[in-house]
């Protein structure tokens, strides 16, 4: 211990093990600068995806113990109320239940003293845990995570040694805008994992996304980045022959010219896979020549 205690206080729980607790003054020591933040996207297949890439797999205590702890509360309330077998049974369900909480905590505290130690600024977006619980099909495994405290832990050793702890809005589209070029494609189902802007073409790990927008959020992108963003972002429309860049067919032109009417002229496929390609490049456009 760093200084003499001040108080201890012993505790016992359920399943009948002894703890001490030690109230102890210590001085505050802030963790040397790494020049690194991170954006953090939480879910239930994956716990955690960082924005760099890596994905980082829950132990999921729980749902590796379901059938012992299934087993192990059968056959306690097939026991006699305040018999010595059921005081036995009961333990027995406590010292599991204390095992699970050990492994989710364990773990909890690894990732985020690990998180806290590498990077400045650690950006996570505001779940609504209470109401995600409340579907029953997805109540059990979002409690086998423990969200909320990996949050806590976080929060309160970022507070500790010096680091920068933020929270988004959870209204923020992070799953459904391109961290590449800024194009929102509307929303999308839980079970589409991957998927391709249809503005740059960019390939996306539907979570590696989501959690770059999240630091992004945060941490802006530099003013010409933006500049380029905001062009990809503006619709851009060729009017050659009454087609538009994303292939579509604008609505005819029924004027006439000179009391004539324009006469129709038709579009190769060659022509229309040329006009579609350069769509999905706005930086490259030039004007085409179709009848050189």
């Amino acid at each position: 211990m760093p200084n003499q205690p001040i108080s201890v206080t012993l505790i016992r729980d359920s399943a009948h093990r002894y703890f001490a607790s030690f109230v102890v003054e210590t001085n505050l020591e802030y963790l040397p600068k790494t020049e690194s933040s991170i954006g953090i996207d939480l879910g239930i297949s994956t716990f955690a995806t960082l924005s760099n890439g890596e994905k980082i797999n829950a132990p999921k205590p729980l749902k590796n113990n379901l059938k012992k702890l299934a087993k192990f509360q059968r056959k306690f309330v097939k026991t006699q109320p305040d018999s010595n077998r059921r005081e036995r049974r009961r333990l027995k369900i406590a010292r599991l239940h204390a095992k699970i909480k050990d492994i989710r905590t364990d773990f909890l505290h690894k990732l985020s003293t690990d998180l806290v130690r590498n990077y400045d600024t650690i950006v996570l977006e505001d779940l609504n845990v209470s109401g995600m619980v409340k579907n029953r099909k997805l109540a059990k495994a979002i409690s086998d995570l423990g969200w909320r405290q990996f949050r806590t832990l976080a929060e309160a050793k970022c507070e500790k040694y010096g680091r920068e702890f933020r929270i988004i809005n959870r209204w923020e589209p992070t799953s459904q805008k391109c961290s590449c070029c800024g194009f929102r494609g509307g929303k999308k189902e839980l079970n589409v994992r991957e998927w391709t802007c249809l503005n740059c073409g960019t390939f996306h790990d539907r979570d590696i996304n989501a959690a770059i927008n999240i630091l992004e959020t945060i941490q802006p992108k530099t003013k010409v980045e933006a500049i380029q963003a905001e062009i990809l972002e503006t619709p851009v429309q060729l009017s050659i022959f009454g087609i538009v860049a994303g292939g579509q067919s604008e609505t005819q032109n029924k004027t006439r010219r000179c009391g004539k009417s324009s006469p129709k002229k038709d579009v190769s496929l060659r022509d229309m896979k040329r006009i579609n390609e350069s769509s999905t490049h706005p930086e490259s456009f030039k004007q085409l020549s179709l009848f050189d």
